[in-house]
């Protein structure tokens, strides 16, 4: 492999996997808050936020880290704006306190945050305002959750960046293909991935055991654990779900994420940790899986982007299915059947924002996963022409791309709308 290749996946993995603290909406936006708050050099004494509908449809429902288990926009915003740390990225409420909360709690009952949706926007962005003694100070926040496209203090902008400008590290998604991918971790050196990976196993397993432990949400994982069988498929469902559980259920904990996402981090890694130690593979074998894993993950959804209509949790597994093959010393048709078998089955998967029904469509969508695994073995795959199935499994991660960028826009519209109560859904129907 040509050594730009080689240094592109290996940066691609530096920028991708990195810590997060809570569900990465929530977090993004009191990022931005932080960011204005910071710029404005004072508590504000407003806060005003505007929000594209993925980010609203992600935040409704989800338990806002560190904030005493507060759901919304509002306390995400407000929590950011008088304790949040920029500096600290997507562990900005790190550091907030039990003063911290007690106050923001007081400020949302008094209406000290103003939240609109923002139209005709990037999927993934967040406009944060704020004002106190005269000046104002913006931040917005868009593509990615913590780029941050535009400052402006006292309505003169002092910062704008394109999303892609000036990051840390210089990627092209558009070289990716799944033989790179398996290339890559055939002959990555394990000292270059060894700390970023590291991170991912440390952290999400803990994340695992914290939902297994304690009472998260619907407590998915611990359901499984106990209701289900012996074998390894359905600990690392059981696993897999249990962090997320907790990571919904506003776990102080952080995640080390893929594709910007806590959950799809959790999928791609705690199953195939799982099965390397049941396996006992040793962990070079396992840091190699983990690169296949979380790449693949990475490479399906740089077509359907970062926030959409559909479930990031099927890509993710997809991922994971596919590492643990490789593990089991599976080559690339095999991997390829992997990934063509779980898109055809479960690529359908819709997204209605971060909440505790996450962790089920994690563990249903690693069944998907490990049926496919057994499919694979038996040599079965589904054909070209069956469905979005295509010639090949590049056009088929394309085909499962744009159904979930182009084909599922509107379905995203309205997800949103019944989400906000916008739809007279019964109506409708009788009409219909």
């Amino acid at each position: 492999m040509e050594e730009k290749l080689y240094q592109n996946y290996l940066n691609i993995l530096k920028s991708e996997l990195i810590p997060a603290l809570g569900c990465t909406e929530p977090i993004a936006i009191a990022y931005a808050a932080a960011k204005a708050r910071e710029l404005l050099g004072d508590i504000p004494e407003h806060l005003e936020v505007f929000c594209s509908g993925n980010i609203i449809k992600n935040v409704k429902s989800v338990v806002v880290p560190n904030s005493g288990g507060e759901k919304g926009i509002d306390i995400a915003a407000v929590l950011g704006a008088i304790g949040g740390k920029a500096e600290n990225g997507l562990e900005v409420l790190e550091g907030i306190t039990d003063e911290d909360r007690k106050r923001a709690k007081e400020l949302v009952k008094a209406g000290y945050c103003t939240c609109r949706l923002q139209e005709n926007v990037e999927n993934l962005y967040v406009r944060a305002i704020v004002e106190a003694g005269g000046h104002s100070a913006e931040a917005v926040i868009a593509n990615q959750h913590t780029f941050v496209a535009k400052l402006v203090k006292d309505n003169r902008v002092i910062y704008e960046k394109e999303p892609g400008e000036d990051k840390e590290y210089k990627v092209d998604k558009s070289l990716m293909t799944v033989k790179g991918i398996l290339e890559f971790a055939d002959i990555v050196r394990i000292e270059d991935i060894r700390e970023i990976l590291d991170k991912q196993i440390s952290m999400n397993s803990a994340l695992a055991d914290e939902g297994l432990q304690k009472h998260y949400g619907a407590e998915v994982g611990a359901m499984l654990k106990e209701k289900g069988n012996s074998g390894i498929a359905n600990l690392a469902k059981a696993r897999a779900a249990a962090a997320s559980d907790a990571r919904m259920g506003g776990c102080s904990l952080p995640a080390v994420i893929n594709s910007g996402s806590g959950n799809q981090g959790i999928t791609v890694s705690v199953p195939v940790i799982e099965y390397a130690k049941a396996w006992d593979v040793g962990m070079d074998k396992l840091y190699r899986a983990l690169v296949v894993s979380n790449l693949l993950s990475i490479h399906q959804k740089s077509y359907v982007g970062r926030l959409s209509a559909y479930c990031g949790a099927v890509s993710a597994a997809c991922g994971a299915g596919a590492a643990i093959m490789y593990m089991h010393g599976g080559d690339y048709d095999a991997i390829s059947k992997i990934i063509t078998n779980t898109v055809a089955n479960a690529g359908g998967i819709v997204c209605d924002g971060a909440k505790a029904s996450c962790a089920c469509k994690i563990a249903v969508s690693l069944e998907a996963a490990f049926m496919a695994y057994e499919m694979s073995l038996e040599g079965h795959v589904f054909q070209p022409g069956e469905g979005i199935v295509r010639e090949d499994v590049e056009n088929t991660i394309k085909s499962i791309g744009y159904i979930g960028r182009v084909g599922m826009k509107q379905t995203d519209v309205e997800i949103l709308n019944i989400m906000l109560n916008h739809t007279d859904v019964e109506n409708i129907l009788a009409d219909s």
